[in-house]
C-alpha cells in the first residue's frame, strides 16, 4: 500500500519530496544487537544476533510488501516505536501512557531502534542507508506493540 502525502507535510518540518511510503512491522520493537564474536577454525569470527537477523528480515518483508524498487537518491526516513505498556503499572498510569503524558525513557534507547529498522530497509527501500539524509524519530507506549515507518524521496536522484 504506498499512500501518498502533500509534499513537506511530513510532521517534521523537514524537506519536500514526492510520494509518500508508510508501513507497519507488527509486534514489540526490537533493537539492533551488538555484534558477538566466536571463533571457528581457530579465526575469530564477527556475527549478528539471531533475534536482530530475524527483526530484520521481518522489517525487510514488510517494506517488500510497499516498495517495489530501491529509491534511486536522499531520502527521509521517518520512524515510531509504539512499545507496549507494562502490565505491572496501574491503570492510572497504563492511561497516562496511552495518551502520550507518559513515556519510555527506558532501555533499548531509540538510535538503536532505528539501526535495526534502517538495516532491515537496506537493498529494499534503497540500495544503501548512507542515502538517509534526514531522519525523524520517536518511541512511545501503545495499545498495538510494533514499529510505524514513513519514507519519502527527497529531490532528485544522486
Amino acid at each position: 500500500m504506498l499512500v501518498r502525502q502533500q509534499p513537506g507535510s511530513d510532521g517534521y518540518g523537514g524537506a519536500t519530496g514526492g510520494e509518500v511510503a508508510r508501513f507497519f512491522v507488527p509486534g514489540e520493537p526490537v533493537a539492533k544487537g551488538r555484534p558477538r564474536a566466536s571463533t571457528i577454525g581457530g579465526k575469530a569470527r564477527l556475527y549478528t544476533p539471531v533475534k536482530t537477523q530475524n527483526y530484520e528480515n521481518l522489517v525487510r518483508m514488510a517494506c517488500a510488501n510497499i516498495i517495489d524498487v530501491p529509491l534511486p537518491g536522499p531520502c527521509a526516513v521517518s520512524v515510531t516505536a509504539v512499545l507496549p505498556i507494562p502490565q505491572s503499572w496501574s491503570k492510572k498510569r497504563a492511561q497516562a501512557a496511552l495518551g502520550g503524558t507518559e513515556r519510555p525513557t527506558k532501555r533499548p534507547d531509540l538510535d538503536n531502534y532505528l539501526k535495526a529498522i534502517l538495516d532491515g530497509m537496506n537493498g529494499v527501500a534503497f540500495s544503501d542507508d548512507s542515502q538517509v539524509v534526514e531522519i525523524g524519530a520517536r518511541k512511545q507506549y501503545g495499545a498495538r506493540p510494533g514499529v510505524w515507518v514513513e519514507l519519502r524521496q527527497i529531490g532528485g536522484a544522486q
